[in-house]
C-alpha cells in the first residue's frame, strides 16, 4: 500500500518550511544588502510591474502561480497539493517578515543589517531543506530546479548554483536589488540546503532518502 505522505506532521514541517522562507526572503530585501537570487526575482518583477516595496509578497505570489502553470507541462510530478500548501501562504508569510523586520531592527545600522542578512539567508535555506525533506511537493522554483536535476543528471547543488547564477542575472535585469547577500547565496545556497535537507530527514523526521 502506498504511504500517505500528507500526514499531519508532513503538512506542518511543509508549512513551517514557508515561513521560513517567507520571513528569510523578507529579512534579506529590508535589510537592504541584496535579494537571495530567488528573492531579486520577486524584487524585479515588483519594480517592472509598479509595485511598492510592501508589495513583495504579491509579486512573488504572481511569480510562484506563473512557474505552477508552467511547471504543469514539464514538471508535472513535481507539483502536489503540497505545492498549493506553500505557493498560497506565501505571500502572508513574507509579508509578516517584513512586519517582524520593522520591530525587531532595533536600528539600520550595517552591523543590524548584517545579522539580519544573515538570519534571513540561514532561515531561507532551512525553509528550503524543510519543504524538500517532506517531498509533499516542492516550492515552484526548487521544482524548476529538480527539473534541472533530473535533465542534466546532475547534483541538486551543481545545478542550484548556476541556476542561482542565472535568477541573478535575469532579477538585476528586471530591476530587483543587487548585493553582497545575493552572491553570498548563489554561491552557497546548494551545499547548504543540501546538508540541512540530509539533517531534517535523519533528526525531524526520521527517515533516509
Amino acid at each position: 500500500m502506498k504511504q500517505n505522505k500528507f500526514t499531519a506532521k508532513n503538512i506542518f514541517t511543509a508549512l513551517m518550511g514557508v515561513f521560513l522562507v517567507g520571513v528569510g526572503v523578507s529579512f534579506n530585501n529590508c535589510a537592504g544588502l541584496g535579494n537571495d537570487p530567488i528573492g531579486i526575482v520577486y524584487d524585479g518583477i515588483r519594480n517592472i510591474t509598479g509595485m511598492n516595496a510592501q508589495q513583495l509578497g504579491t509579486a512573488s505570489n504572481v511569480v510562484n502561480l506563473a512557474l505552477v502553470v508552467v511547471l504543469w507541462f514539464v514538471g508535472r510530478r513535481y507539483i502536489s497539493l503540497g505545492t498549493l500548501i506553500y505557493f498560497l501562504p506565501y505571500g502572508v508569510f513574507v509579508d509578516f517578515g517584513a512586519f517582524l523586520y520593522r520591530h525587531l531592527a532595533v536600528s539600520e545600522g550595517l552591523a543590524s543589517r548584517i545579522g539580519f542578512s544573515a538570519a534571513g539567508c540561514l532561515l531561507l535555506y532551512l525553509g528550503v531543506a524543510f519543504y524538500i525533506a517532506v517531498d509533499i511537493g516542492v516550492d515552484p522554483f526548487s521544482a524548476v530546479v529538480l527539473v534541472l536535476r533530473d535533465v542534466s543528471k546532475k547534483e541538486y547543488r551543481i545545478v542550484k548554483v548556476i541556476f542561482d547564477i542565472a535568477m541573478i542575472v535575469l532579477g538585476t535585469v528586471l530591476g530587483g536589488r543587487l548585493g553582497v547577500v545575493t552572491v553570498a547565496t548563489a554561491l552557497t545556497a546548494g551545499p547548504v540546503i543540501q546538508y540541512f535537507t540530509g539533517l531534517v530527514r535523519k533528526y525531524w523526521l526520521k527517515t533516509e532518502k
